[in-house]
């Protein structure tokens, strides 16, 4: 309940854009707040990380498009804090630089209300250093100047400020202003900056889809025109630029500019998205399942605390070893009191979770599906008589259940928890697709396919797929998709492998 005590404000700097740049501290915040109000350049990637019940708030401004007045931002946090909540105020970048956060935390001072700033890398800086310029270098400059591109170079302020920027030394970087670049160029030359000073122009610095272009000043407005390069975009003016295309083609990545959309859960989608990131792709995370307990969670429970009475554990998932182990520590303070059992399980994924509590595993699927391990089993030991029990998912039905009660063994199966199709949409990921496109969208379940197409989203054309494995690829051309790629290794490592290839041809 909402206690006006314990109320307070984080002004958070979200970043330049790349998720991977919102502090440790930020990231802590945004985990425990009530409510996130949020601006249009915050990466909406960043709001996976807030709450599931948190409310979020957007209030994003940008030229021409204000959701929200600032006037009525201030107003917001106000009465939010004042109620007792934790708010968060998710910013791009740093907050206090050009981002009006000095308003918001006066606002909040002189309302006597508690209030913390989270400092943010401001893409100031971030941008240029992702893409390969470093803003000061100690033989090139020894000054730099940050501005806002905000004020009109036709007016008499504007042109006076920009002339003087444009006559002192070293590195400039322009944050905001790209529809005004070609007079503010013009202002900095009347003020005595050299026309064939080199220039660079930024767009989504640090982002997957960052695209950049070099000119001189005199000619970088134009140049990034004819590229269409509009806002967010930080520019950078001096010999540094120089510097960008030695350390760009040595930080080049294979999958940089390429999109991907991953429609795991978000419990599971973040090795196959780091993965992907690690490799410059620009991840879009657009979760279409998640993990609910299971129909008869006493029922699991009971075969849980008697685990110890079967000769073979068999896992056909992470995430029933997850859910499992959960259980399994709320009822014994003791691992061994799991006994003398072997273990068994249907993929790398889930053997190596296995392997992280320290559990041998006996046996694995070979390739990586349940009918593959039924068969191991039958090629590599006898299990007549055997008593087995089989964690498992829902809607995976009983076929290796049945498999191993053909072979003789006396089998049990432990429902672990069940997938349904996942609603929330809070990263607008959806709408990104839709409006953005991708390169590839992919799957790895039958269910993640089935909920996707349930969506009937008017995807652009162009858009492919990808699939981990036989199984997902067989339900994808249920439904008329013939996927680009399918995993040859069907893991998530197989799969990073195989999107790889494909995208860098």
């Amino acid at each position: 309940m909402a206690n006006n005590r314990k109320g307070i404000c984080y002004l958070v700097g979200a970043g330049p854009g790349d998720p991977g740049l919102l502090t440790l501290r930020g990231r802590e915040v945004l985990g425990r707040a009530g409510v996130v109000v949020y601006d249009n350049l915050v990466n909406p990637e960043l709001l996976a990380f807030a709450a599931e019940q948190a409310e979020l708030i957007y209030a994003g401004k940008k030229s021409g498009d204000h959701a929200m007045a600032q006037e009525d931002i201030n107003r917001l946090l106000v009465e939010k804090t004042k109620a007792g909540h934790r708010v968060v105020r998710l910013k791009g970048g740093d907050p206090f630089v050009f981002a009006r956060g000095a308003e918001e935390a006066l606002e909040l001072a002189r309302a006597g209300l508690r209030f913390e700033v989270v400092p943010g890398i401001s893409s100031a800086l971030a941008g240029p250093a992702a893409a390969g310029i470093p803003v000061t270098v100690r033989t090139m400059n020894t000054v730099l100047t940050i501005f806002s591109g905000h004020l009109d170079p036709s007016s008499d302020e504007g042109a006076a400020v920009y002339v003087r920027i444009g006559a002192a030394p070293g590195t400039k970087v322009m944050l905001m202003g790209m529809e005004r670049l070609a007079g503010i160029a013009a202002a900095m030359i009347a003020g005595g900056a050299s026309p064939d000073e080199p220039a660079a122009v930024i767009r989504h610095a640090t982002r997957g889809d960052q695209q950049m272009v070099t000119a001189t000043l005199g000619d970088i407005a134009a140049r990034a025109g004819e590229a269409g390069l509009a806002a967010p975009s930080v520019v950078v003016i001096g010999e540094v630029v120089r510097l960008a295309p030695e350390l760009v083609a040595a930080m080049a990545r294979p999958l940089a500019g390429r999109r991907i959309v991953v429609t795991r859960s978000r419990a599971q989608a973040s090795t196959l998205t780091a993965a992907l990131r690690d490799l410059g792709a620009d991840v879009c995370q657009m979760p279409l399942i998640k993990r609910e307990p299971p129909p008869d969670l006493r029922e699991f429970a009971e075969l849980v605390q008697d685990a110890h009475a079967y000769e073979w554990l068999v896992f056909t998932s992470a995430n029933g070893v997850d859910v499992f182990f959960e259980i399994f520590d709320k009822l014994y303070d003791d691992a061994r009191e799991i006994g003398g059992v072997k273990f068994a399980a249907v993929g790398a994924a889930t053997a190596q979770r296995l392997k992280e509590r320290h559990y041998h595993v006996d046996l694995v699927a070979e390739n990586f599906h349940a009918a593959s391990l039924a068969e191991t089993f039958r090629s590599q030991t006898d299990v007549e008589n055997v008593k087995i029990l089989v964690v498992r998912p829902e809607e995976t039905g009983g076929e290796l259940a049945a498999d191993l009660s053909k072979m003789g063994a006396i089998v049990d199966e432990a429902v672990a928890y069940r997938t349904v199709a996942e609603a929330d949409d809070r990263t607008r990921a959806r709408e990104r697709l839709v409006s953005g496109g991708a390169d590839l969208v992919v799957f790895t379940s039958s269910s993640t396919v089935r909920n996707f197409f349930a969506l009937k989203l008017p995807l652009p054309s162009g858009v492919k797929f990808a699939s981990i494995g036989p199984v997902t690829t067989r339900t994808l051309e249920e439904f008329g998709a013939r996927p680009a790629v399918e995993a040859a290794r069907h893991d998530v490592p197989g799969l990073v492998e195989a999107i790889s290839s494909y995208l860098s041809r």
